[in-house]
């Protein structure tokens, strides 16, 4: 589906650069030796993790895994939430054309998967797999993500950031 064609791509063409409140998800996909599946942005040209807004009618669960395929060529499923991100400070973002976003994210893991990661879209530049102890450059955002996910894996306990 293209950008014009989605929810926030409608919203976009009524209401214009506005800041709107956004639901999507985020999602860790952990690999058997701990590394993490990661995109290379294309609007921000820096990393990230996939994921994505949900469309009308759609729950976050379903909107990961269609943003998921989308972005990387991979199927995921057995989907658990381990944690949620709202800090406006680091969930506000203008994207490179003027648009303003604040997102309300429900961030999931899984270690099912399956499928040869590619760049499947033209929302990434890159798809790789990376030592989540050794990150490249990220959007803040999503850096935070991947930090709550740790802490996630260390204490069982989910995530507010």
């Amino acid at each position: 589906m293209s950008f014009a064609e989605s929810y926030l791509g409608r919203m976009r063409a009524r209401i214009g650069s506005t800041r709107i409140l956004v639901p999507g998800a985020r999602v860790v996909i952990k690999r058997h030796d701990g590394w993490v599946l990661m995109q290379h942005r294309s609007d921000f040209d820096v990393w990230g993790i996939p994921g994505g807004n949900a469309e009308e009618g759609e729950d976050l669960q379903s909107a990961a895994t269609r943003e998921t395929m989308e972005e990387t060529g991979v199927r995921i499923w057995n989907l658990r939430p381990f944690g949620f991100g709202d800090d406006p400070g680091f969930e506000t973002m203008t994207f490179p054309n003027g648009d303003i976003c604040q997102f309300f994210v429900m961030m999931f893991y899984t270690t099912d998967y399956e499928g040869v990661p590619v760049v499947a879209d033209d929302e990434s530049k890159a798809i790789a797999w990376v030592d989540p102890n050794n990150l490249p450059i990220m959007l803040p955002n999503m850096r935070r993500s991947i930090e709550a996910f740790q802490r996630f894996e260390a204490t069982g306990t989910f995530q507010m950031i």
